[in-house]
């Protein structure tokens, strides 16, 4: 089974709609029951926060009902647990590796990785947010397809 983990500043938005959407295209695929799906922050400020309103009205809207979810921490100590570890943007990536101190098993890696996933908090465009994502995991998961032999 492969554990991915998405990550962004404050798993508040970006991050659990990914994990959101990843798990939606798991189950479309019928290959749900061979991943763990999870998200994280890379900050603290929003620990303990449920997803953000308009985050959460966007995956309804886009028919992702049944999918709650409270912010979390990413730290050092998960990089073993996780096969893949997906920052929205450069900033993630950055931080993520502050965290970890080292890479060392090229575990890090981008959604888009010549493109920064804006985050909507600031942006208020969460349709093009879900585009993104969408459009990311997607490519992610044909990529896990082919690499993992699926």
């Amino acid at each position: 089974m492969k554990k991915i983990v998405f990550v962004c500043l404050g798993n508040i938005c970006r991050s659990p709609m990914a994990e959101a959407i990843m798990n939606q295209l798991l189950e479309e695929s019928g290959l749900k029951s061979k991943f763990i799906i999870e998200s994280r922050a890379t900050s603290k400020e929003e620990e303990g926060n449920p997803i953000y309103p308009l985050a959460k009205e966007k995956l309804i809207e886009k028919g992702i009902s049944n999918f709650s979810h409270y912010s979390q921490v990413f730290t050092k100590e998960k990089y073993e647990y996780y096969d893949y570890i997906i920052g929205m943007d450069d900033k993630n990536i950055h931080s993520l590796l502050q965290i970890v101190e080292n890479d060392w098993n090229k575990k890090i890696k981008k959604l888009h990785p010549n493109h920064n996933i804006l985050d909507p908090w600031y942006t208020r465009d969460f349709e093009t947010t879900y585009q993104e994502i969408e459009k990311g995991c997607r490519l992610l998961l044909e990529d896990l397809i082919k690499r993992e032999g699926e």
